[in-house]
């Protein structure tokens, strides 16, 4: 083994530049595939962890108080399939007014659009949300229980009558706030809790719910085994465990909806960076194996000396796996490392704000552990193969062996392509690939990898850039003008909404100006609150904001997003009712929009005045003149009203800046790889071809004709690798696009997705010959330079 392990060091010296490009491509293989597993692990495994811990509900049910007794709820914990159930617990829908209590619910204030891969409100908050809206609040005696184990944040447990527990979806909060129920008790903040499950957003005593009206009561389900697998099996399981009961559940929460909820972002990004993790993958595979190749061919001679000396074919071969191994395993552990610390800041964007608070997001050790057993292991099983020619060849075999190619081989091509009117350079050169055709193949492979990883970043960046443009704006809205709330210490406008209103309309570099009202409203047969953007004014500044279906036109109709539709079963041409206190309002879903949150809708003012007559804008958006000072703009509208506070909107959106900026690192990444695999192709061509470059300069070649002739040689490589890596890349969009999109709850228009055009085809098309004249030019240089005595003086 000693032997083994100094013969292989000495080959990895000889050898520094092909064992700093099995380094490098291994590394760049490791960052994405380490990036990719740890956002696919991310996307699913914190919830199941915590949700098992917390004991979550597979199902939250509510029910008619009037149309089933507690006492035939709670048999339902004892029929078969249930494996434990909680409850009943009394619920009640109340709607709290503006007060200074402050926490952060589904939605924000925004601009509208929705963006980001899963949907996050574009606008910047003017300053904490407060509790209004409808709240649902679940009596119930502790935190702990069979099911929906609630975690105790802050505070203490609602114990007496006139406490209540919030629930908040990050960080603690200030105690002991006093909230005033309409026409109910005044309610002081005990404590500030979370529910996995989502079953309630507060929690009193159950001696206080009765105050609180309740209509409908609370079940809580875990089903035994495969039971709750799947959307069709829950339905099933809770059919199942309902099926005695005189009435149907009201509503029901499947715990796979939110599960989808908070691994949405992340799920998005998982398709992308799996496929550019493969794609690296394969590029490795077929580098090392060409490099082993090329190394088996140039060191016949010092295989017939090592079997000379004594070394069995199995020793030999152990040598070439060693000298792989090494550069791979350290391009492996660095790849590994950085791949973690890149992806920390990936997964913090990912599961921001979406009170993932109970969850520990990270990567998780399985990740690491099978990247660095996988890796080198992948990595020896590509230089297997061409090691085991070594493993075959006999001692005398191989020192009589020359290390050029057998005459004959590409000879009959290089004599047709002779009889053409190319320069003698370049026809030359067109014909040195095929005197190694093996090693050509592999070479050209990674070319049209490259190339397919160029056209699948080129494809979704351009996407990406549109949908970030639609999703901010751009160009339609400037500014959102927030209005002041006392409560936080903030002057109020000096005028009412309408005044408001007129005041901005008037100010120089006005063009259009859209109200706005952020309203947390219930829908009717649903636990959770949504959070509703109702619109008045001008529709100047929408931009595109629909993908299917069509924008609002009068009263009693929501645009919904995506992820809501699917959330709840919806579709576009249904009807959903709004309440909000007494009030209750129907509307019509006429349309589809891009993206948005899965509890964020879009209507209009009419829809709004017909259950809350009274509530104003608390947001106007503006779209100025060409050419107009933001700035100046800001400082005109503080001067003429301080309640008003204005804010630029950023014409970026952070969701597509990351897929663009990693697609755009990632494929510099492998098309570097794709290049050094020509580097190496190159290199190995001219060092088996020093004899006929010397005589080839004996006969007047000149350095710069040299250089053309090595180019040469790769470029027609690369001319073919583009033309092939254009359809696959152009196939690889097709799928990952759309599951993209899917996972997200995105939908995106067809004008985003038709992003293939001549011009960039024909760009695209340039890229292989592109990234085989970069890998074949420091190469080819360096065979220009050599000299006629210093390649022949051995011959």
């Amino acid at each position: 083994m000693s032997a083994v392990w100094h013969a292989s060091r000495a080959a990895v010296r000889r050898r520094r530049l092909q064992t700093a490009v099995i380094g490098l491509v291994v590394f760049a293989s490791t960052v994405a595939i380490v990036v990719a597993l740890g956002l696919l692990e991310a996307a699913s495994a914190p919830f199941d962890r915590a949700f098992a811990q917390q004991r979550g509900a597979h199902v939250v049910a509510s029910f008619d108080r009037a149309g089933v007794s507690d006492a035939q709820l709670a048999a339902t914990a004892r029929r078969p399939g249930v494996e434990a159930a909680a409850g009943p617990f009394a619920q009640a829908v109340i709607t709290l007014p503006d007060t200074d209590t402050d926490t952060d619910t589904d939605t924000g204030t925004g601009t509208g659009t929705g963006t980001g891969a899963a949907g996050q409100g574009s606008g910047t908050p003017a300053g904490p949300r407060t509790v209004t809206g409808p709240l649902t609040v679940v009596g119930r005696a502790g935190p702990g229980g069979p099911v929906d184990r609630v975690r105790l944040l802050t505070g203490r447990w609602a114990t007496r009558p006139g406490e209540i527990v919030l629930h908040a979806q990050g960080a603690e909060r200030d105690l002991g706030t006093v909230i005033s129920v309409p026409g109910g008790p005044e309610l002081t903040v005990v404590g500030w809790a979370s529910s996995l499950s989502r079953s309630a957003r507060g929690w009193v005593s159950p001696d206080q719910i009765a105050a609180l009206h309740p209509a409908t009561t609370q079940m809580l389900y875990r089903f035994t085994g495969p039971s709750s697998s799947t959307d069709r099996r829950i339905e099933k399981a809770l059919a199942s465990a309902t099926a005695d009961l005189p009435a149907s559940p009201l509503a029901s929460q499947s715990y796979l909806t939110i599960k989808r909820d908070v691994g949405r972002t992340a799920s998005a990004y998982v398709p992308f960076l799996l496929a550019f993790g493969v794609l690296g993958l394969v590029v490795a595979v077929l580098i090392v194996a060409n490099v082993v190749s090329g190394a088996v061919v140039a060191g016949l001679r010092h295989i017939g000396v090592l079997k000379a000396l004594g070394f069995t074919p199995n020793q030999v071969v152990s040598v070439y796996l060693v000298m792989v191994l090494v550069p791979g395993a350290v391009g492996c552990v660095t790849g590994t490392v950085l791949g973690g610390v890149a992806a920390q800041p990936l997964l913090k964007n990912v599961f921001m704000g979406i009170g993932t608070q109970d969850l520990a997001v990270g990567i998780s050790p399985w990740v690491y552990g099978v990247t660095l057993l996988g890796m080198p292991v992948l990595v020896g099983l590509a230089a297997l193969v061409p090691a085991l020619r070594a493993h075959r060849l006999s001692a005398a075999r191989a020192i009589s062996a020359g290390s050029a190619p057998r005459a004959g081989r590409g000879r009959r091509v290089q004599r047709a392509l002779a009889g053409t009117r190319l320069p003698r350079p370049v026809s030359l050169g067109l014909g040195l690939p095929f005197a190694r055709p093996g090693r050509t193949a592999l070479t050209l492979a990674a070319v049209v990898l490259g190339v397919t990883t160029v056209t699948l970043a080129t494809g979704l960046s351009s996407t990406m850039a549109a949908y970030g443009e639609a999703a901010q704006r751009v160009g339609y809205v400037h500014t959102v003008v927030h209005v002041g709330k006392p409560r936080f210490g903030e002057p109020a406008p000096k005028q009412g909404d309408a005044g408001t209103e007129a005041l901005l309309r008037s100010l120089p570099g006005t063009v259009h100006v859209t109200a706005d009202a952020w309203i947390d409203v219930n829908l009717a047969g649903y636990t959770e609150t949504v959070g509703c953007q109702f619109f008045r004014g001008d529709s100047g500044t929408l931009g595109e904001t629909v993908a299917r279906g069509r924008w609002l036109e009068g009263p009693g109709e929501v645009v919904a997003p995506p992820a809501f539709l699917s959330k709840r079963g919806l579709d576009v041409g249904d009807r959903v009712t709004f309440t909000l206190g007494g009030g209750k309002a129907s509307a019509t879903i006429v349309g589809e929009s891009m993206a948005g949150m899965p509890d964020q809708l879009q209507s209009n003012w009419e829809t709004l005045t017909a259950f809350a007559p009274d509530r104003e804008a608390n947001q106007y958006e503006i779209r100025l003149a060409p050419g107009t000072d933001v700035g100046a703009y800001h400082a005109a509208v503080r001067a003429a009203d301080p309640g008003l506070y204005p804010v630029a909107l950023s014409e970026t959106n952070s969701d597509a800046v990351i897929i663009i900026g990693s697609a755009s690192a990632l494929t510099v990444l492998l098309a570097t790889v794709a290049a050094l695999g020509v580097f190496n192709t190159v290199l190995l061509n001219t060092r088996e071809r020093r004899r006929d470059l010397g005589t080839l300069k004996s006969l007047g070649m000149t350095p710069r004709q040299v250089s053309v002739m090595v180019v040469a040689s790769m470029a027609a490589l690369g001319a073919v690798g583009g033309l092939l890596g254009i359809p696959a890349g152009i196939g690889a969009y097709g799928l990952i696009m759309p599951a993209m999109t899917d996972a997200a709850g995105v939908s995106l228009p067809a004008s985003m997705t038709d992003v293939w055009h001549a011009p960039v085809l024909a760009l695209l098309a340039l890229t292989g010959v592109v990234i085989a004249a970069l890998g074949a030019l420091v190469p080819a240089r360096s065979a220009a330079r050599l000299t006629i005595a210093k390649v022949l003086h051995n011959e």
